[in-house]
């Protein structure tokens, strides 16, 4: 590794900082404020540690933590784009797709591919560790808005069906036993809070 490498490396993560400034709608647990997306990726990638007994098939840890901690850097460019706002997703993948090859491109050539690769590894969602690390980016913003009262389901008047549409597909993939905790506790917080007809 040559001093450019490391000059690159480092450049990366100085700007890779930024994703700390990405705010979500989630919620922390404690409702303090809302998580920031580095904050997600981090929680994420501990999921993984913890929960990679569950998932559906065979994974390499590593390799999915390593998708985890990097799947959300494009909102440094491209920003987080909510699923209970739609209308704000159009293009949404393209300009994903344009912050993965500035950001990553950063890096030194052999990093940047591989970090791209597993960008696009995770947004296929075809392999088994792509299937359980989509799996967890659904399941985790489920337990929070199940732990903060409906969270964001509440704040933007999202129903259980709409819940299931987007959740329930990729985590069922990836990880069926964990929708089955997921779906129990969307049940019961939108049971315990009826929707109006």
């Amino acid at each position: 590794m040559n001093v450019s490498d490391l000059q690159r490396q480092l450049a990366f993560l100085k700007e890779i900082d930024r994703l700390k400034s990405i705010v979500r709608l989630s919620p922390l647990i404690d409702r303090s404020r809302r998580e920031n997306s580095a904050e997600h990726s981090w929680h994420l990638a501990l999921y993984a540690l913890v929960l990679a007994g569950h998932a559906a098939g065979e994974v390499d840890v590593v390799r999915v933590v390593k998708m985890l901690l990097i799947h959300d850097i494009v909102e440094i460019d491209a920003g987080d784009v909510p699923f209970h706002m739609p209308s704000t997703h159009a293009g949404q993948a393209e300009r994903e797709r344009l912050a993965a090859e500035r950001i990553f491109g950063l890096l030194p050539d052999a990093q940047a591919a591989e970090f791209r690769e597993l960008w696009f590894e995770f947004e296929a969602a075809e392999s088994d560790d792509a299937r359980f690390a989509k799996a967890l980016d659904r399941f985790q913003p489920m337990l929070h808005n199940a732990a903060t009262d409906g969270g964001t389901w509440v704040e933007c008047e999202v129903t259980l069906e709409q819940v299931e549409a987007r959740c329930r597909p990729p985590i069922e993939r990836g990880a069926p036993a964990l929708w089955a905790v997921a779906a129990q506790l969307a049940e019961e917080h939108f049971r315990e809070r009826p929707q109006e007809p």
